[in-house]
């Protein structure tokens, strides 16, 4: 073999074995991303001390507990009636700390553990609920006077925005949840004791305008979700009446007026509080805190509802468990129940039906909120 001949076949050998190399570089890092599905987190909400359980998601769904992170703050050690205790966007974490009155600030690392990088004051007292949106925060404050107050997030501090405080539509009014529109644009606030839902317009420097203020179809309005084309749709509790609890849906106005698009479905079981939408917009789930079920509902594209099965049960948790909060990841739906202090996994078929994957407990009592990723 000429030395013209030789050299062609050796640069051939080399790409060879390089791209022989990647491959098996890319199976192996492929097989360590099917280990790790991802991360749940919860609030333990302690009286003592606040913090944030981890839990690992394995590729089938399944929960495997991963060890707690302060928050730096103080829970109060029961339920705290709202939706959002915990909010998750990207590698950020917020949390409530409702019994110091402030709001941590958590970078989420390669491994998926929360890191705590900021503690900030509320703005109000027994803060309830966060969202998040890009680098702007809205914290729910529970406390006398109910508000919502912004902050921003500036690298690894979390700053209060000026003059962002706003009050909802009057006092005692019993808030449970406030969360962003997809688009960031609009923010609104369920009230369970006046039967209303506030909504704000945010503005290009984040300031809220508002509220606008309207009455709920159903009673006791309490967690909601966005679905598809910013459709609104709202858990009823009807004040825990057997077998009474609703949920509706609304369509939003750039201006933040609601126009129902259903109205008061019914769940046909008792104390429907927090609601959970699938990822691709399509399903929506109440959880039945006073009967241990969840209900499933097709979303239209029209943002009309239509339960998945007529006894209103697609899922059940344990007997006398009394589910609470609510999240997805991927199609796996995780269901915190405040009886048992468990998180129970059921796996999503593209049906809307929910397989129950089973529970991990040894959770406090008082455990709050939920966030997936």
């Amino acid at each position: 073999m000429t030395k013209s001949m030789f050299l062609p076949t050796l640069r051939f050998s080399l790409l060879l074995a390089l791209a022989v190399a990647a491959a098996l570089l890319a199976g192996l890092t492929g097989a360590a991303a099917k280990e790790h599905g991802g991360h749940v987190y919860t609030l333990t909400n302690g009286a003592g001390g606040n913090q944030v359980a981890v839990f690992d998601r394995g590729n089938d769904g399944t929960l495997t507990a991963d060890g707690t992170v302060s928050t730096g703050g103080l829970g109060t050690g029961a339920g705290l009636g709202s939706q959002g205790a915990l909010a998750v966007e990207g590698r950020q974490l917020l949390a409530v700390n409702a019994g110091s009155n402030s709001v941590s600030l958590f970078s989420i690392d390669n491994d998926g553990d929360p890191n705590l990088e900021h503690v900030a004051g509320s703005g109000g007292d027994m803060p309830i609920s966060v969202t998040v949106h890009n680098n702007l925060v809205y914290v729910l404050n529970a406390g006398a006077p109910e508000n919502i107050t912004a902050f921003v997030i500036r690298g690894d501090d979390l700053s209060p925005l000026a003059g962002s405080t706003r009050a909802l539509s009057g006092s005692a009014v019993g808030p449970a949840q406030v969360s962003f529109s997809p688009n960031g644009k609009l923010l609104a606030v369920t009230e369970k004791a006046t039967n209303k839902i506030d909504t704000f317009i945010v503005g290009n420097d984040g300031l809220a305008l508002g509220p606008t203020v309207q009455a709920s179809v159903g009673q006791t309005p309490f967690g909601f979700g966005f679905g598809k084309h910013g459709t609104l749709i709202v858990s009823e509790a009807f004040g825990g009446a057997p077998n009474a609890s609703t949920v509706s849906s609304y369509d939003i106005s750039r201006l933040g007026i609601l126009d129902p698009v259903t109205e008061s479905a019914p769940t046909t079981e008792t104390a429907a509080c927090w609601i959970a939408i699938s990822n691709n917009g399509r399903y929506a789930y109440a959880t039945n805190t006073g009967s241990s079920t969840v209900t499933g509902y097709h979303v239209a594209h029209d943002g009309s509802l239509s339960i998945l099965d007529t006894d209103g049960i697609t899922g059940r948790t344990p007997a006398g468990s009394a589910p609470i909060d609510a999240a997805f990841s991927g199609n796996t739906l995780y269901v915190l129940s405040a009886g048992t202090n468990t998180i129970t996994t059921f796996e999503q078929h593209s049906d809307g039906s929910l397989i129950n994957l089973g529970s991990v407990d040894g959770l406090p009592k008082g455990t709050v909120g939920l966030a997936a990723r």
